[in-house]
Order: structure tokens, then sequence, then C-alpha cells
């Protein structure tokens, strides 16, 4: 049981303290502070749940390494389940300590601005594919894996600093999942996008590195 708990640790925490940061102090610390947020809550857990069970806390990364080939099918379905779980409970946390100070925002994934259901369908589908990309060619044989967490959290960083003006960035349909459930709305109506897109591209990731065309070669 302990990579299903260390995954629901984990997720626990990308949505506690990076969700939190967008609902409780996003008027002060602004786009590239809520983008800090969830790379730095990533890089933390990277290294204190990692050695455990690898540090997927996203249903697409598992998603992505099964398909990869590095884990197996039953394995991938408790760590989703667990991640669901996580970003459930962190959320249900998240309102207690709302309790009416919100006006009921979750940071929940939902299209933001003008952009339509095809831009966000396209941009949650290929920030995913890069962003697994880099988590399996960081932790493959031959990689410098004591620096991974940092490289994965950067580049989670990143992605957002693109990806809040438009879905407010999922890549991760758990932290979708947790946050849709308890805001409702536009965010409930539109989580088949943000579970279906990042699983997909995830899946386009972990069959590059099955096909061995992203392996290193260690020989």
């Amino acid at each position: 049981m302990k990579k299903p708990v260390a995954e629901f640790i984990g997720t626990f925490t990308l949505v506690f303290i990076a969700c939190g940061a967008a609902i409780f102090a996003g008027s002060q610390i602004g786009l590239a502070g809520i983008s800090l947020a969830f790379g730095l809550a990533l890089i933390g857990m990277a290294y204190g749940i990692g050695p455990i069970s690898g540090c997927h806390i996203n249903p697409a990364v598992s998603v992505g390494v099964f398909v990869s080939g590095r884990m197996s099918a039953g394995e991938m379905v408790m760590y989703i389940i667990a991640q669901i779980a996580g970003a459930m409970v962190a959320t249900l946390a998240l309102s207690v300590i709302a309790a009416g100070a919100t006006d009921g925002n979750f940071a929940a994934n939902a299209m933001q601005g003008d952009f339509s259901i095809a831009s966000g369908f396209v941009f949650e589908a290929i920030a995913t594919f890069l962003f697994v990309v880099v988590i399996l060619g960081a932790t493959q044989n031959g990689a410098p894996t004591a620096v991974a967490g940092v490289a994965i959290g950067l580049m989670l960083v990143a992605i957002h600093l693109i990806g809040i003006p438009i879905t407010n960035t999922s890549v991760n349909p758990a932290r979708s999942i947790g946050p849709a459930l308890f805001q409702g709305g536009e965010a409930m109506s539109q989580l088949w996008l943000f579970i279906a897109a990042p699983v997909l591209g995830a899946i386009a990731a972990g069959m590059l590195f099955r096909t061995g065309l992203l392996e290193a070669d260690n020989s």
C-alpha cells in the first residue's frame, strides 16, 4: 500500500498548495506566483515521495508511464484511484478553510476568455504530451535522475505560464476532477476535456518511449 498512499499524499499536496494559492492568494501573487506554486509543490513531492512511488500525482502521467511499458495496468489503476481521491480530499479541505470566504472559486479548469473548446483541447493535449516527455526522459536509464524533480517542476511552471489564460491549466485529470466537483457549472460540463486531452497527450508521449524513439542509447 505504500505506493497508493504516497500518490494520495502527493496529489493532495499539489492541489492543496497550488489550487490553494490560486484561491486565497491569486490576486496578490498573480499568474507567475500561481505557476510557481504548482511547480514548487511538485518539486517538493518529487523528493518527498519520489523514492516510493515515482511521484506521478497525475493520472495522465500514470497512463503515460503504463503505455511506455514501465508499470503494470493494475498498478496504474491503483495510482489513478489514489490520485483522484487525494485531489478530492484536498479540495474538501480547501472548502472547509474557505468556509464562505470566497465566491465559490476552487481554481477549477474551464475555458478562459474567448478561447474555444477546440483551443483548450489542443493546448491540453500538447502541453501534457510535452510534460510527460520531460518526465519519461528525465527518469529513464542514463538520465541525471537526481535533478529530475527540478526539471519536471520547472516544466510544470512553464506550462502554467502559458496555460492559465487558456484553460486555467490542467494537464492533470485529478487536479481537474477535485475542484470541478466543488465548483460545478462550466467546470463540470467541460470536465471531459480535462480528462480526455491530457490522457491523449500522455498516450502519445508514452508510445514514443515504448517504441524506443526517445529512449536513450546506453549501450
